[in-house]
């Protein structure tokens, strides 16, 4: 990094530069997943928010998703779903609704246990999603942005 010589040192280790990225290797073809700053460790298990989100996006009434960790006293975080219903019927869809539908896709540790739903997201302008700022709120006050 341009004349930051400790964020040099910690994104090279090994002759490796980290990127931040989490993904699989299958062969030899790299998939990039999610980013590691992404993840959200709830009661000591690792939840990847793009897993989450995916599962989301697969209910016909979501047309946006971001998943957040979000301060809990007893699992440290939790995850909680920011979504933008539309389409037919997306007045009738509930919280209970989203976080079943999951359930049937996800191991119950990865499944929001609440859904807050918003008109819009924050995004660039670019297009992508701006998740410090959507996370921002519930961390506010705090020393620490991870439990």
């Amino acid at each position: 990094y341009w004349e930051q010589p400790e964020a040099t040192a910690d994104a090279i280790v090994d002759g490796w530069f980290h990127t931040g990225d989490g993904g699989t290797i299958d062969d030899s073809y790299l998939t990039i997943s999610d980013r590691k700053k992404d993840v959200i460790i709830s009661g000591g298990e690792n939840v990847s928010s793009i897993e989450v989100e995916d599962a989301l996006f697969s209910h016909p009434n979501v047309s946006e998703v971001a998943v957040i960790g979000v301060p809990d006293e007893k699992w440290g975080e939790t995850v909680k779903a920011l979504v933008v219903v539309t389409g037919d019927g997306a007045d009738e869809v509930t919280e209970r609704d989203l976080i079943d539908h999951c359930r049937e896709r996800l191991a119950h540790y990865k499944c929001p246990t609440s859904i807050e739903f918003r008109g819009e997201l924050a995004r660039t302008a670019t297009g992508k999603l701006q998740k410090f700022k959507l996370r921002a709120p519930y961390w506010e006050g705090r020393d620490r942005l991870v439990n």
